[in-house]
């Protein structure tokens, strides 16, 4: 029977007819050719046969899902994990088209009569596109409602929320397979920008599609720069970097929502347009706090990581990492937010051992198994973070892909390479290690039997008394796990997928126990200072016209606040890019620009080539012109800072932490603020730290004192009484009775 395909205008088209989804690729989205394996993908995903796509972040994967639901009969589901994706995508789908019912999202943010909208636009076969959130999938209404839909496929979008391996565990996702099968079966494609091969195993696993055909992308993306550097002075090393690259977009994730909260604050005090994103806000100020950055009213966000999964904003130019994520395939997809159109993409990752060890309490009291996913997970971290391997390629072989470059030139090792030495008997004593084990134990124990550190666990194997043991203690455990790093990364080991983290040795390993070669390791260093020289700007057209890009991104501006769509909505950069290239001046030419579709033209192209056309007319011939932004930095910005902080009650030794200064600094600049007339209410933090007598007894002293004078105070109240404690005092005094 011939494989055939019903298109929304009615046309049967075959399924295999390559032309038809060119066709749909320029009428919808505007593009003449499919980014890496996406045609493939879309081609497969057409036959009706289960997918599962793994494909990096801005690597194109809605389209992978988007693009086969408009060709095909029948709605898709896709299933995505969070309200505001949903809302972006729908969005774009929208924008893409001329029909708004083309894509609809189902979740808990409809009202009931919005909601029978959206069910009664699929019942009629004019969405081709249903969002649903897990949580919605499961409510009874929504089964019986899809029971009677013309489901095309289903499409589970971040699938790594499947596995409690994966970096966003959701367990709602473990039920999806079930209610498929309830709703009735269609086919699946699994989609997620990181997944390494546990977890890949285990989505396929979940859903029931061992056998589906898998397309994995390349992970690298060659326009990142990845750094760590110590976290020292982060706060003020964050101020200069961000001052250094005024009015570009940009990410700080934070682990803690009161760390957001105080990062974002101390960015506003200092004038950088920044604000907040947690789960602890109110919905309403949280996405409006979402769609400022989107629509360019502010240049930074500061978020937990619950910000920016599925945000399709292409032009972040930076991701700060002010806490080392939980897991590296976090930090993967974090980054990944960065430099989406191709174009510059920075990251950075401030690291302390002590947030690891913070993070390993913060799991106490899980379920065991719950403790040892983390645990391996943060070991993983640490590697990264620690290493002096070229980074991307320490990434890329996290998620099973080889980098064959020794040198990437695009991470803080790569520039600034660690000194070399012989490796070849430190690797073959890991080996050995390993084997008088029986390949039966993880990273951190094989080290610790190197170094000769003898635990509970050591000592219930007896493999203190192993020959190996100690061997290596010459060295201690951060070295040996250093090498193991090595050794998988040469693929001498590998780590077994079932129990994840043990270590086996390869066939290549066994060989080189045999015949043993030359094997250079490197040193660790403090990591330094990299300029903007180093990195180099990677992506963007050398013979774009900068004066007319920049009137383009205002007019972007302008359209965007009235359709109240982000700008990116109406053109994305390289769009605009290709306009200061070419200079189109009538729709047939507009729609020749990529990422212009003939919808987009006839939407938003006539103010464009209007402009486009009166620039050409006025000047036969422009210069890039280069925009030199000088940093302004608020200098009484602590300051501000301080009086905020003390009306929210919080505490001293917190804000001092905060501005990375000594608490006698800080009483410096409170003594200051008092003196210059300003009225401070420190007694939430005085009666916390000194019992009512004492206050009684310090302040009676000042009411009677000639003068402040803390050396008189001091010799006055005798040696029983602190400095510090006469210093609040003072300024309570002083707040109280002089302001």
């Amino acid at each position: 029977m011939e494989n055939l395909v019903y298109g929304i205008e009615g046309r049967v088209k075959r399924m295999d007819d390559t032309r038809v989804i060119h066709e749909y690729l320029k009428k919808y989205f505007g593009f003449n050719t499919f980014k890496g394996n996406q045609e493939e993908i879309i081609k497969n995903v057409l036959a009706g046969r289960d997918s599962f796509v793994l494909m990096p972040t801005g690597g194109g994967k809605s389209l992978c899902y988007q693009l086969p639901a408009v060709i095909k009969e029948g709605t898709a589901i896709v299933i995505s994990p969070l309200i505001a994706l949903m809302k972006n995508q729908v969005d774009a789908m929208r924008n893409f088209s001329t029909a708004d019912n083309l894509a609809h999202f189902l979740n808990s943010s409809l009202t009931k009569s919005a909601i029978n909208k959206v069910k009664q636009d699929v019942l009629k076969g004019q969405t081709k596109l249903l969002y649903v959130a897990p949580e919605s999938l499961t409510k009874e209404d929504n089964i019986d409602f899809l029971k009677n839909v013309n489901i095309s496929f289903y499409a589970i979008d971040e699938a790594h929320c499947i596995s409690e391996w994966g970096h966003d565990f959701r367990p709602e996702y473990r039920k999806i397979r079930p209610i498929v099968d309830t709703i009735g079966r269609a086919p699946i494609i699994a989609l997620t920008a990181t997944a390494t091969p546990k977890v890949q195993h285990d989505i396929q696993k979940n859903l029931g599609i061992l056998e589906a055909n898998v397309f994995k992308s390349s992970f690298n993306r060659p326009n990142l720069y990845y750094e760590v550097r110590p976290k020292v002075n982060t706060t003020k090393e964050i101020l200069k970097f961000i001052n250094n690259n005024q009015g570009k977009s940009g990410i700080i994730y934070c682990l803690s929502r009161k760390k957001v909260e105080e990062i974002a604050q101390i960015m506003q005090v200092n004038g950088i347009k920044a604000l907040p994103y947690h789960a602890g806000m109110d919905s309403a100020t949280r996405t409006a706090n979402q769609d400022k950055f989107l629509m360019e009213e502010i240049d930074v966000i500061v978020a937990t990581i619950a910000f920016g999964m599925g945000i399709d904003k292409p032009d972040v130019r930076f991701v700060i990492h002010y806490d080392i994520p939980k897991s590296l395939e976090g930090y993967y997809q974090e980054t990944g937010r960065a430099g989406r159109d191709g174009s510059e993409g920075r990251c950075i990752a401030y690291y302390s051992y002590d947030d690891l060890q913070k993070l390993e309490k913060f799991m106490q009291g899980k379920p065991i198994n719950e403790q040892e996913i983390g645990k391996q997970l943060l070991l993983e971290t640490a590697s990264y973070a620690e290493s002096s391997i070229c980074r991307r390629k320490l990434l890329l072989h996290y998620f099973g892909e080889e980098y064959e470059p020794d040198n990437c030139e695009s991470c803080d090792n790569c520039l600034h390479p660690k000194k070399e030495f012989e490796g070849k008997h430190y690797v073959l004593k890991v080996l050995t290690a390993i084997s008088d084990v029986k390949e039966k134990f993880k990273a951190d124990h094989i080290s610790k039997i190197l170094a000769g550190v003898s635990n509970s666990a050591i000592k219930s194997y007896k493999h203190h008394k192993l020959d190996i043991f100690g061997n290596g203690d010459e060295k201690d455990e951060k070295f040996w796990n250093m090498v193991i790093r090595r050794a998988l990364i040469a693929k001498f080991i590998v780590k077994e997928i079932e129990n994840y983290g043990i270590l086996k040795i390869t066939d290549s390993g066994r060989s080189f126990i045999e015949h043993p070669e030359s094997f250079m390791l490197t040193e660790d260093h403090d990591y330094g200072e990299v300029t903007e020289e180093d990195v180099g700007y990677r992506g963007g057209a050398g013979a774009v016209d900068d004066e007319l890009f920049s009137i383009l991104k205002d007019l972007r501006k302008k359209i965007s606040k009235q359709k109240n769509v982000p700008p990116f909505v109406i053109f994305q950069d390289p769009s605009l890019e290709d306009m200061a290239i070419q200079y189109p001046i009538t729709t047939e030419e507009l729609q020749n620009i990529t990422g212009v579709g003939v919808g987009k033209a006839q939407r938003y192209g006539r103010e464009f080539i209007e402009v486009i056309g009166r620039y050409v007319e006025e000047k036969e011939i422009v210069r890039p012109q280069d925009l030199i932004v000088k940093s302004v930095v608020n200098k009484s910005g602590l300051k501000v800072y301080i009086i905020r902080s003390i009306d929210n009650k919080r505490s001293l030794d917190d804000i001092a932490d905060a501005k990375g200064i000594e608490m006698n600094e800080l009483l410096t600049e409170i003594e200051s603020i008092v003196n210059s007339g300003t009225r401070l209410n420190l007694s939430y933090y005085i009666d916390q730290v000194i019992d009512e007598e004492r206050q009684e007894d310090i302040i009676a002293y000042f009411k009677e004192a000639e003068s402040d004078s803390l050396k008189e105070a001091l010799e006055e109240l005798g040696d029983e009484y602190e400095e510090e404690e006469i210093r609040l005092m003072r300024i309570k005094f002083l707040s109280e009775f002089g302001n």
